[in-house]
């Protein structure tokens, strides 16, 4: 049994056979093959063999010839690795006598030298190590056919156990089949995250390296919840993950008869709980969820899941659909939220040094004002079928803000002179996610009829801290006191000049920081459908007197952990049946 510990970014457990992924998108396929079929694995073995032995002494021979047979040496040894009696005895044992694939035999005993060869002492074994894992490369390639995975292809329940998953990567996943899913890479405010919640599959992320302790075909557990990977669990371990995922099931089901109810606090105040969505079919999750609207949609998954650049009528249909699924609900879309984590399809002419820095977000469609303006006429006759309101992202100075609003009213006028209805008082809106948005709050509000407040953006800017790095993923805390200060300043000048204020980040999904939102003064949370039961039923035990002395205590407090404490221990007087519940 081998226990992981990652990230965990979307709750719930899974338990599954693993479909592993390499750095190179390889599928390593289930063990075992037919008995019928054993003579043929060693004649595709035999032959990715002589391809690969061949390809290797042609570099061998052009190295030594452009460069001396010093550096041709290099391929020397990778051949006697190849050919080595031990290895390919190995190889042949587990497909005859065990019925292993030939991709599998491959896989699993290259990954165990390489492994122990990184084990051993010194500087010269850990470079054999990546050798091997060199050759197992070529000869999964030839044995897969040099092709990446389609994760959309699959077509039986699996875990993806893989190095990275790209945000269109994650977008294309089907819950249906994609039980849950492991990274190497990734941290817990990345759009890869955000993508597994909306889908709400079961993920944990930033695990470090693992994918050569595993295979296709291990029974896998993952515990979404607290960040836990279990890699061939024993019968006792199986069974408390068993009842766990009952458990949580069971919670679900508990919840549901809250559907049809408001999000009214136990003295009164009413709270809107909103949905934050990606693509249009996520509308009935929302619908089914209770949901007053759809507080954030997002439109990257037009540009992501395209080969090419959608038209006016692409948007539109996409937003038409959702506005109508509503039936008069709000609908907040915002606008291309595209770089650093949402690279698109194109490559950069030259690679950014900080991304997370660069041209994103407004700034890329600024740049892009074609494009940007396309959008923005979409948006605008989505605005006859529906509440629509058009809301920019990662606004950072004034003459953004202003720019982005002259844009806007180009494309007014071209809808206008095209006689093509819309909503001419289209509530304009801007994401909240820099210091310095907060900083000048007041003068942004006198250019805006509301503000979302991105809590996963604001923490990463405010504690300058790579949301998607593991390395200091323990300093990426949403409940700092710094973040807290200019949540309550953006709430509170927002309440005073009588415009709306939503909080749309992963803050709000948690029940405990949920809580702590509407103490400091946000009367409107958006999150993803899933999330929204557990919400709805802590503000309904909760009462707005609460929320304020909560956040009250927690603006007095120095350090993250202690306020964590704090809202651990308010849930568990107010609803301890949402606490983390851990097999």
């Amino acid at each position: 049994m081998l226990i992981l510990q990652g990230i965990a970014v979307s709750p719930g457990v899974a338990i599954g056979e693993a479909l592993v992924v390499d750095h190179e998108g390889f599928r390593i396929p289930q063990r075992f093959v037919q008995r019928d079929a054993v003579a043929g694995e060693m004649d595709r073995l035999q032959t990715a063999l002589s391809h690969v032995a061949s390809r290797i002494e042609e570099n061998r021979k052009t190295i030594d010839s452009q460069l001396g047979s010093q550096y041709g040496d290099i391929f020397a040894a990778h051949l006697r690795m190849l050919q080595d009696s031990h290895l390919l005895d190995e190889l042949h044992q587990l497909i005859r006598e065990d019925s292993y694939s030939a991709e599998y035999a491959v896989s699993t005993t290259l990954r165990k030298y390489a492994k122990a060869f990184e084990q051993l002492p010194g500087l010269v074994f850990p470079e054999r190590a990546h050798d091997i894992r060199d050759i197992e490369r070529r000869l999964l390639s030839e044995l897969l056919g040099q092709r990446r995975e389609d994760l959309r292809q699959l077509s039986s329940p699996v875990i993806v156990l893989a190095h990275n998953l790209t945000p269109s990567e994650t977008s294309q996943l089907h819950p249906d089949f994609v039980l849950a899913f492991v990274t190497e890479l990734g941290g817990v405010g990345g759009h890869t995250s955000i993508l597994a919640k909306a889908k709400e599959i079961p993920a944990v992320v930033g695990v470090g390296r693992f994918l050569s302790d595993v295979a296709g075909g291990d029974q896998v557990i993952v515990d979404g919840d607290h960040g836990r990977v279990i890699v061939q669990p024993d019968q006792p371990t199986l069974k408390r993950y068993e009842e766990e995922r009952r458990h949580h099931l069971d919670l679900v089901h508990s919840l549901e008869e809250l559907r049809d109810l408001p999000a009214e606090m136990a003295d009164g105040e009413r709270i809107q709980l909103s949905a934050n969505i990606e693509f249009p079919h996520e509308v009935q999750a929302a619908l089914n969820r209770g949901a007053d609207g759809v507080g954030l949609y997002r439109t990257e998954f037009l540009y992501l899941a395209s080969d090419g650049d959608p038209t006016e009528e692409d948007h539109f249909q996409a937003y038409s659909e959702v506005v109508q699924a509503m039936q008069g609900k709000q609908v907040v879309i915002r606008t291309l939220d595209l770089g650093a984590d949402k690279l698109g399809r194109e490559p950069q002419e030259e690679a950014e040094t900080n991304p997370f820095l660069g041209l994103r977000s407004i700034r890329l469609s600024l740049k892009h004002v074609d494009a940007f303006r396309t959008q923005l006429r979409a948006i605008l006759r989505a605005s006859a079928l529906g509440q629509v309101q058009v809301m920019f992202p990662m606004i950072a100075t004034i003459g953004e803000l202003k720019h982005a609003r002259r844009i806007l009213e180009e494309a007014m006028s071209e809808l206008k002179e095209r006689n093509i209805e819309f909503d001419r008082e289209i509530p304009v809106g801007m994401m909240v996610e820099v210091p310095s948005s907060v900083i000048l709050i007041e003068r942004f509000l006198e250019n805006t009829d509301f503000i979302s407040i991105g809590t996963n953006d604001l923490v990463q800017y405010t504690l300058a801290v790579d949301r998607s790095n593991r390395d200091v993923y323990d300093l990426y805390q949403a409940t700092d006191p710094a973040v807290l200060a200019l949540l309550e300043k953006a709430a509170t000048h927002a309440n005073r000049s009588k415009k709306h204020v939503s909080a749309c980040g992963q803050m709000s999904s948690e029940p405990r920081e949920a809580l702590l939102l509407l103490g400091l003064g946000v009367r409107h949370l958006s999150m993803p459908p899933a999330a929204i039961p557990e919400v709805k039923a802590v503000c309904r035990k909760a009462t707005m007197a609460d929320c304020k002395r909560l956040a009250e205590k927690a603006l007095q407090l120095d350090q993250a952990s202690d306020i964590n404490i704090l809202l651990f221990h308010e849930l568990e007087r107010i609803a301890p049946e949402l606490l983390p519940h851990g097999p």
